[in-house]
């Protein structure tokens, strides 16, 4: 079984993504994200818009359990992240795995 927490950190490395609520939004609106992840303790209303977004548009949704700073660990950033669109994969298995 793979890890989501290396799988992220590797797409976030060699793929393309989209970092914070503003950004993921826009992919959605853009049809640019193949996947979004999202931080399940993070704030209820942001993950409640996301989720509407991608089951409307029919994008996968990826919860990581966790907040949105060791979301934001995991992507290399030194900084709260509550959601991730996932554009390109680059070298991870994220869009293949079961999260």
């Amino acid at each position: 079984m793979a890890d989501l927490t290396n799988d992220l950190r590797l797409a976030v490395d060699t793929g393309k993504v989209s970092l914070g609520h503003r950004e993921v939004m826009k992919s959605l609106n853009s049809n640019s994200a193949k996947a979004v992840v999202v931080a399940e303790k993070g704030k209820r209303s942001m993950i409640d818009d996301i989720a509407h977004v991608c089951k409307v548009a029919g994008i996968r949704l990826i919860a990581y359990k966790g907040g949105s700073m060791e979301l934001g660990t995991v992507c290399g950033k030194p900084y709260s992240v509550n959601s991730a669109a996932i554009m390109d994969p680059g070298h991870s298995n994220i869009l293949n795995e079961q999260y």
